[in-house]
C-alpha cells in the first residue's frame, strides 16, 4: 500500500526527471547555437543564418517549457517537503538564490536580446549573446549542483536546533562531490546538445537533398561534440564513481548488488540477476578485476558489500535499515553505461563515415542517427535515477532521513491531488512541446519565407 511519504517521493521523482529532460537540451542546445552562430558572423552566408534560426526556434520552445517545469519545483518543496526545506533552507538559500539572482537572470537578458537584437546590436554583440546564454545556463547547472552535491555530501554547516545552517560558503563551492558532479552533469549536457542538433540534421540530409549542403556543417559540428562529450562523460563519470567509493560507499555497493565483501581482485557484472530480498545471484557474468579497476584504478583492491555497510550505518547513525532499492539502482546504473557506450559507437562510426565521405551514402546509418536523439535524455534520466535513488534512505546523507523530510500535516489524499494534476499539466506541456518540435522541424528551415508573406497592409498573412 502506497504511503504518503512514498507518494511524495513518487511525484517528486516523476517532476524532476521530466524537468531534467530540458535542463541539458537547453545547457547543450546553447552551446550549440553560440558556436553556430560564430561560423555564421564569419561566413555571413544566408544558408548558415537560416539553419541558425532554424534551431534557434527549437531551442527556445525547449527553454520555455523547461522553465515553467522548473519553476513547478519550488511547489513541491512547501506543499510535499516542508520538513527537508526547513532542515536545510539556510544552506540552500545562498546558492540557490545566486542561481535565480545571477545566472538565470543572465540568461534571460541575453535570450532576449538573442531573440529581439537582430539589426538592433552589432554582429559581435549578438553572437556574444548566445556565447553568455551558453554560460549563464552552465551556471545555473553550477549553482543547483552545489545545493544537490550538500545533499550528497553535507560540508560547511553546523547543526543549530535540529537544522543544517551554513558556516561556510566557500565549503560548498570546494565541495569534492560538486567537482565530480557539475563536470559529468555539463559533459552529458554537451554530448546532448551535440545529439540533439546531428539528428535533426541527418534528417534533412535524408529525406531532403536540398538542404543537404545547409545541414552537413551543422551535423559534422554535432557529432564532433557528441563524441567529445562521450569521451569526457566516461572519463568523469569515473571520477565519480571514484569519489563514492568513500563518500557514499552504500551507494556503489548496491549499483553492482554487492552483498558482501569483494575479494582482493574484485570482478564487475555485466548484468546480475537476483532476488533483492532473499540476495540470492542465480546468474552474472562477471569482467575480473574491472570493479578494482573502477575503484582504485588498479588490479587489487577490495571493495566493501552492503552487509558490512549496513552494520557499519547502524554502529554510525543508530538503529535503522540504510540499504537502498538494489534493482533500481543496479539497473539504472547499467543502463546509463549501455546506452553510454552506444551514443559514442553512432558519434565516433558517423565522423568516420564523414571522413571518408560515405556518410551521405548510408540512408540507413542517418535514419539511426535521426532516432538516436532520445539517446541522450534516457542516459540521463538513467544516471540520475542511480544518483538519488542509490542515496536512499537519505534526503541528505548522513543527515536527514527521507521519511523525516515530508510534510507532516498534508494528508495523502492531497498528496495524490497534486502529483494527478501536476501529472496531467506536465502531459498537456509535453504534447504542446513535441507537437511545436515536430511543426517546426517540418516546415523546415525557410518555414519564415515558404508560409508566411506580409500583406500590403502589413499583417502576416499565411499563402
Amino acid at each position: 500500500m502506497m504511503t504518503d511519504v512514498g507518494l511524495a517521493r513518487l511525484q517528486f521523482g516523476t517532476m524532476i526527471i521530466y524537468h531534467f529532460l530540458f535542463v541539458p537540451i537547453t545547457i547543450g542546445m546553447a552551446f550549440m547555437l553560440a558556436i553556430l552562430e560564430t561560423r555564421y558572423w564569419k561566413t555571413r552566408r544566408t544558408e548558415d543564418r537560416k539553419v541558425l534560426d532554424f534551431f534557434g526556434r527549437l531551442f527556445l520552445i525547449n527553454f520555455a517549457v523547461g522553465v515553467v517545469t522548473g519553476i513547478l519545483q519550488e511547489f513541491q518543496f512547501g506543499m510535499n517537503w516542508s520538513n527537508y526545506s526547513r532542515f536545510v533552507g539556510d544552506v540552500f538559500g545562498a546558492p540557490l538564490a545566486v542561481e535565480a539572482l545571477a545566472a538565470f537572470f543572465m540568461e534571460s537578458t541575453f535570450i532576449g536580446i538573442w531573440i529581439f537584437g537582430w539589426d538592433r546590436v552589432s554582429p559581435r554583440m549578438h553572437a556574444w549573446s548566445m556565447w553568455l546564454v551558453a554560460i549563464g545556463t552552465s551556471l545555473s547547472a553550477f549553482w543547483i549542483l552545489t545545493a544537490n552535491s550538500f545533499m550528497q555530501e553535507p560540508v560547511g554547516y553546523k547543526m543549530i536546533k535540529g537544522h543544517a545552517a551554513m558556516t561556510n560558503f566557500f565549503a560548498l563551492l570546494g565541495n569534492p562531490q560538486l567537482w565530480v558532479e557539475f563536470p559529468h552533469v555539463e559533459a552529458a549536457a554537451l554530448t546532448t546538445g551535440g545529439f540533439f542538433v546531428a539528428a535533426i540534421s541527418a534528417y534533412f540530409v535524408r529525406t531532403q537533398k536540398k538542404y543537404r549542403d545547409w545541414f552537413t556543417p551543422a551535423m559534422t559540428l554535432g557529432l564532433l561534440v557528441a563524441a567529445v562529450g562521450s569521451v569526457l562523460v566516461v572519463i568523469m563519470g569515473h571520477d565519480q564513481a571514484q569519489h563514492l567509493i568513500f563518500a557514499q560507499p552504500m551507494k556503489m555497493a548496491a549499483s553492482e548488488a554487492l552483498w558482501n565483501n569483494s575479494g582482493l581482485h574484485a570482478s564487475w557484472s555485466i548484468v546480475s540477476f537476483f532476488n533483492p530480498v532473499t540476495r540470492h545471484t542465480w546468474f552474472s557474468i562477471p569482467i575480473p578485476y574491472m570493479l578494482s579497476i573502477l575503484a582504485y584504478n588498479r588490479l587489487t583492491g577490495q571493495v566493501r558489500g552492503i552487509s558490512t555497510l549496513q552494520h557499519l550505518y547502524v554502529h554510525r547513525y543508530g538503529p535503522g535499515y540504510y540499504v537502498p532499492p538494489i534493482l533500481a539502482t543496479y539497473w539504472s546504473f547499467r543502463f546509463m553505461i549501455l546506452i553510454g557506450m552506444v551514443m559514442a559507437v553512432v558519434a565516433v562510426w558517423g565522423l568516420w563515415l564523414l571522413r571518408t565521405h560515405r556518410l551521405v551514402e548510408r540512408p540507413g546509418f542517418l535514419k539511426l542517427m535521426t532516432w538516436s536523439i532520445v539517446l541522450p535524455s534516457l542516459a540521463n534520466i538513467a544516471g540520475w535515477v542511480m544518483t538519488e535513488v542509490g542515496r536512499q534512505p537519505w534526503i541528505v546523507f548522513g543527515l536527514q532521513k527521507t521519511v523525516n523530510g515530508v510534510s507532516p500535516t498534508v494528508p495523502i489524499y492531497e498528496v495524490a491531488i497534486t502529483f494527478i494534476g501536476f501529472t496531467l499539466l506536465y502531459l498537456v506541456m509535453g504534447i504542446i512541446e513535441v507537437g511545436l518540435l515536430l511543426k517546426f522541424i517540418r516546415l523546415g528551415p525557410e518555414a519564415n519565407e515558404a508560409h508566411l508573406n506580409p500583406s500590403e497592409d502589413g499583417i502576416v498573412q499565411p499563402e
